[in-house]
């Protein structure tokens, strides 16, 4: 996955890590367990986060992390082989091997645990899993106040069995599989029906699961309701009118020195940027991590991300995806 030299390729804060074990959870799905070379200690992160992963060619993904966030001598990942992604999930389990150097990037939280709730009801889709295993060895440690609906095809697409077979028992977590059947397992509809004061709700799936939670709670107050997409869901096509041009091109602003750029249909903010020379970190460049969010002062945007918050994009845009609907924008830079 990486070769001698290549440490100049990555961030300078990257960590280097040795693949230590890699182990299959399910169909599809292996598990990869990194550790320092050395025995350290690694930078620790809170349930919910998730970790860049640095491919040779230049490719980033991220994968949420899935231990015990107490647990500083090893990040977890588990990956689900994916024949319709982009290449990344495959290439891990094809080509990488226990005792090889990664590089990852330090963790990023998107989605924590929100420890106010009197009750965390959380719905998993598949591997969407990953972030709730987390997020449950938190909880555990102050309450019990948890439940966890598991949605897969079936037992043998179940992955970690072992590690939530008591919680099963106990009715902490209930497996719900629907063999490939849309709509044959968790009626979603009717548990979310009816929301009860200090219950928060944490989602994590494939688009359909993620359309389909997402409709069903879309009474329940705003700040109780939590989610990470995996991907980037497909947008509904809309008329230009609708947006008032916003995929048309528009100008951006610089607030600190009045410097104005055209970004056309056809690039990016964050592009255009770049090639003015002003250098925004960015990640997933999809509009699901966060990193390259930039304050705005003007303007009105078309907000194309999965990430922010609706009170977040009252000041923040995504520049990888985002755009603008009015003809100038003016950002906080």
């Amino acid at each position: 996955m990486i070769a001698e030299g290549d440490e100049g390729k990555y961030p300078t804060d990257s960590l280097r890590l040795k693949m230590h074990q890699i182990t299959n959870q399910a169909e599809l799905i292996n598990s990869f367990e990194m550790v320092d070379a050395g025995g350290k200690d690694l930078p620790e992160y809170s349930a919910g986060a998730h970790i860049d992963f640095y491919f040779h060619d230049g490719r980033i993904r991220q994968y949420s992390l899935c231990g015990d966030p107490s647990d500083r001598k090893r990040y977890l990942i588990a990956v689900l082989r994916d024949l319709r992604g982009t290449g990344g999930s495959i290439d891990l389990h094809e080509r990488l091997h226990t005792q090889r150097d990664v590089f990852v990037g330090r963790p990023r939280n998107n989605f924590p645990v929100h420890k106010e709730a009197k009750h965390h009801l959380m719905i998993a889709g598949g591997i969407g899993v990953t972030p709730m295993l987390s997020m449950i060895y938190e909880i555990q440690k102050t309450d019990d106040n948890f439940t966890l609906h598991y949605c897969t095809k079936s037992i043998d697409h179940t992955a970690f069995q072992p590690e939530l077979a008591d919680l099963v028992e106990k009715g902490r977590v209930v497996l719900h599989h629907d063999q490939g059947i849309p709509g044959n397992g968790l009626d979603i509809e009717t548990l979310l029906k009816d929301h009860k004061t200090g219950t928060h709700l944490y989602y994590c799936g494939p688009p359909g699961f993620m359309g389909a939670v997402e409709k069903f709670s879309s009474h329940w107050p705003e700040d109780t309701v939590h989610y990470e997409y995996f991907g980037a869901p497909a947008k509904p096509v809309e008329t230009k009118d609708a947006v008032n041009n916003a995929s048309d091109g528009f100008q951006i602003k610089i607030a600190s020195t009045s410097a104005t750029y055209a970004v056309p249909e056809n690039k990016t903010i964050i592009e255009v940027l770049a090639e003015n020379g002003i250098n925004v970190d960015m990640s997933c460049n999809t509009g699901l991590c966060k990193t390259c969010a930039l304050k705005y002062l003007e303007g009105d945007v078309d907000h194309r991300d999965v990430v922010l918050s609706k009170k977040e994009q009252e000041e923040y845009i995504t520049p990888c995806v985002s755009r603008a609907k009015s003809g100038l924008l003016v950002l906080d830079l």
